[in-house]
């Protein structure tokens, strides 16, 4: 893992993580927002600090890379 993460700051890019997010877990003015959902996706950088909330799972990947940044999954 160390090694991918070499190669990625090499060419420019940060890792983020992309996780499923029970909406029932948000806080209630999120939570209001996203009427209807049952799970959303949550964009993290290295600290933990949410970064975006998006309905899709691949929204949250293409978001990731259209902003230069390398997504990978957490269960």
């Amino acid at each position: 893992m160390n090694v991918k993460q070499k190669i990625l700051e090499s060419v420019g890019q940060q890792i983020v993580y992309v996780r499923p997010v029970a909406v029932r877990d948000l806080p209630d003015d999120i939570r209001s927002s996203v009427a209807g959902a049952e799970k959303v996706y949550a964009v993290h950088n290295a600290e933990g600090e949410r970064l975006a909330l998006v309905h899709d799972e691949r929204l949250a990947y293409v978001l990731a890379r259209q902003n230069d940044l390398a997504p990978v999954p957490v269960h």
